[in-house]
């Protein structure tokens, strides 16, 4: 393998010279795009609006980020793979991906194939071509570009060279040679991939194109019919697979998810914020990104449920109920139906009209779609009627019965329209109601538990909690369907109760999900046990389960340290092994005030990247008036795209998903005791420990908590 720190500078000038005709072609992409013309090519404002939109969307797509390598990797082939073509290829662009691109050849090779023009490809962000449409840069989801990730000695693909790039800001400064055919090259771990990986961060979540695992690729590029589950401990980059999955599927996949839509879920809005830029970076700029709050936000949430309350709303029993409640609306008829039309009297006997109910009731369809039959289904049998009589009515008579006043009583009266947030509000403040629905699900003494002390009034007046708004939102699918969208990435998922997996599970009845999480990090009290239980929740019981097990940010010291609970939190589950070279920095340190935390945090700003400073919620504005008495400036999660100031002041609630080049864990006694039991305490402080890509300084006044003797 060359070295990384001293390449051939000839070859290395060539490489510089090939980004930089890589960034001209790219920009003169862009040129050709904002030249575009389209004032004789709509048929109206409308199509011109849309067009113009695209058009927008795909300038910002091919926009040149000086600081982000355009590309990462070569690889020459012993025999040109002319036949490979991009699975599902949705326009000339990305099948060009597929075809070769122009160099010159390397004379200092000297290996087969090393310099065939026909044999060489760039692989990086996206698609560059030049002036007569040969590839320059071929995008890293294309399939040729897989073998860059999965190549190796044992199996080399065909790959007689593979090239790593080495950049300082945006200029490429080296570069390092694996021969995977040769057998007289020893095998050696990258020093570029490992500077890569431990890279300090600052700012928010980047992407790890460069840097995919053969591991993570897999589940990557899994296709799109089914649903993938990812257990994965902090560090193994669970997080950045399932994003650069989502990259690959609108690659793959383009036209039949610009239809249907993708739609990232994460915790809260802090972690939305730390990743949003990662799919940009990656030319993709269409995908929602949302918390389960956001997705059920029918009411305005201004409550919070007792931790018992809110683990009985999440329980699934509580769908049982629901639908129980829906349907209670419906009255079986007593009296007939009587349609005049013209001289005429048209009867329907109620036992008919109970017959037509029974049967919209048998068929378990959603409410209001039944409700809109019963009129037609009462017309139909009108019309029998009339048929049987001598008449010959067509569709526009039935139409005109389903809207007759009669019908429309009989339907009110048997279907009456429901409200999903009043029925819910009627089940939390009418006790013979909730009885009712609940008969042989739930005890006396849950529904204590869910009944409101105060019953509010109105929708409006009510104090809905979170798990209110799940409530709602079951009850609006019951009445009206979802609309699915075609991917949905469900990430932090351990967290997630049985009723919120069902709301996100209606995002994707007709599509697919990735599934991100990890077992040892649940801390809601009604945090994941199995995956295999999520996944019948979430409507995706043949989903594929894979496990994520090597460490690539967290340093082995820490996540060594941090392993001490998992027999306490998550016994069974496999611990996560650092592939690290540098075991990274870690200390404990004794201390007796929060200005000793502020001085520790002051040494750790001395180095390159970013510190968190994670304590317990109710210890956060103590320490923030000490950072403040000391005229130490600092952010808030999500807030770190600000550079200047390398500081975040982090509540423990809010730490999971997110990571610091360095952290000062406060008092860990004090994340523990913030919890309502032990179990989830422990596992907070899992989270809180593993944040950390370089090194972590703990603090601490009260002794440790037992568990990490």
């Amino acid at each position: 393998m060359s070295s990384a720190s001293s390449p051939s500078d000839d070859a290395l000038a060539r490489e510089r010279a090939h980004l930089a005709a890589s960034r001209a072609a790219l920009r003169a992409m862009r040129e050709d795009v904002e030249a575009l013309d389209i004032r004789d090519v709509t048929a109206n404002w409308v199509n011109a609006e849309v067009l113009g939109r695209q058009i927008d969307e795909r300038i910002k797509a091919l926009a040149d980020l000086s600081d982000t390598p355009l590309f990462f990797g070569r690889l020459d082939f012993l025999h040109a793979p002319g036949a490979d073509r991009p699975e599902n290829a949705q326009g000339a662009e990305r099948a060009r991906d597929a075809e070769p691109a122009e160099d010159v050849e390397d004379a200092e090779d000297g290996r087969p194939g090393a310099g065939a023009v026909d044999r060489r490809f760039y692989i990086g962000r996206r698609h560059v071509h030049d002036a007569d449409g040969d590839p320059m840069v071929i995008d890293w989801r294309a399939p040729v570009s897989q073998a860059f990730y999965r190549g190796s000695r044992k199996d080399p693909m065909d790959i007689g060279l593979r090239r790593r790039f080495g950049y300082t800001g945006g200029e490429l400064t080296a570069y390092e040679d694996e021969h995977l055919t040769d057998p007289a090259e020893a095998e050696t771990t990258s020093r570029l991939l490992q500077q890569e990986i431990e890279k300090p961060r600052v700012g928010p979540m980047r992407d790890i194109v460069a840097t995919i695992q053969p591991e993570q690729d897999e589940i990557v590029r899994a296709g799109l019919g089914g649903t993938v589950c990812v257990q994965g401990g902090p560090g193994t980059g669970k997080t950045a697979v399932g994003l650069h999955r989502v990259a690959y599927l609108l690659y793959a996949y383009r036209d039949r998810l610009a239809r249907t839509g993708t739609l990232v879920v994460g915790p809260n809005r802090s972690f939305l914020h730390y990743i949003e830029q990662v799919l940009p970076a990656l030319g993709e700029l269409e995908v929602k990104q949302a918390t389960v709050d956001d997705l059920v936000a029918h009411v305005e949430v201004r409550g919070v449920d007792e931790p018992a309350t809110a683990l009985l709303k999440g329980d699934v029993r509580m769908a049982e109920v629901l639908r129980r409640a829906v349907r209670s609306h419906v009255t079986l008829p007593d009296e007939a139906v009587v349609v005049v039309r013209g001289s005429r009297r048209w009867r329907v006997p109620a036992y008919e009209l109970e017959e037509i109910v029974q049967e919209l009731l048998a068929r378990d369809i959603r409410y209001g779609a039944a409700r809109e039959a019963l009129p037609q289904r009462i017309a139909h049998a009108v019309l029998v009627r009339m048929e049987q009589s001598g008449e010959a009515p067509d569709d526009r008579v039935q139409d005109a019965v389903a809207r007759n006043a009669a019908v429309k009583a009989a339907v009110k009266a048997i279907w009456p329209p429901v409200d999903p947030a009043k029925l819910v509000l009627r089940l939390l403040s009418d006790p013979e109601f909730l009885a009712a629905q609940s008969e042989g699900v739930l005890d006396e003494d849950e529904r204590k538990l869910l009944l409101w002390t105060r019953p509010a009034r109105s929708v409006r007046s009510a104090k809905w909690s979170a798990a209110d708004a799940v409530l709602i939102d079951e009850a609006a699918d019951l009445v009206r369907r979802t609309p699915s969208l075609g991917h949905v990435v469900l990430d932090e998922a351990q967290d997630l109760s049985p009723m919120q997996y069902r709301a996100v599970g209606r995002r994707c009845t007709t599509g697919s999900a990735t599934v991100l999480g990890d077992l040892a990090q649940g801390t809601t009290p009604w945090a994941t046990r199995t995956w295999e239980e999520a996944l019948r929740h979430l409507g995706k019981p043949d989903g594929v389960i894979e496990e994520l097990t090597a460490g690539f940010r967290v340093p082995t010291d820490v996540i060594t340290y941090a392993s001490r609970l998992l027999p306490h939190i998550a016994p069974g589950l496999t611990p996560v092994a650092s592939v690290r070279e540098n075991p990274g920095f870690f200390e404990i340190r004794r201390v007796d005030a929060a200005e000793a935390v502020v001085a520790a945090c002051g040494e750790l700003l001395r180095n390159e990247g970013s510190v968190g400073l994670i304590a317990a919620d109710a210890r956060v504005p103590v320490l923030a008036e000490a950072l403040a008495a000391a005229g130490v400036g600092y952010l808030s999660p999500g807030e770190e795209t600000t550079v200047s100031t390398r500081l975040t002041l982090v509540p423990a609630s809010l730490a999971k998903g997110l990571e610091y080049d360095y952290v000062v864990l406060d008092e860990p006694a004090a994340v523990v005791d913030g919890e309502p039991d032990e179990r989830t305490g422990l596992r907070r402080l899992y989270v809180a420990l593993t944040r950390a890509v370089s090194g972590l300084l703990v603090t601490h006044t009260a002794p440790l908590p037992p568990h990490l003797a």
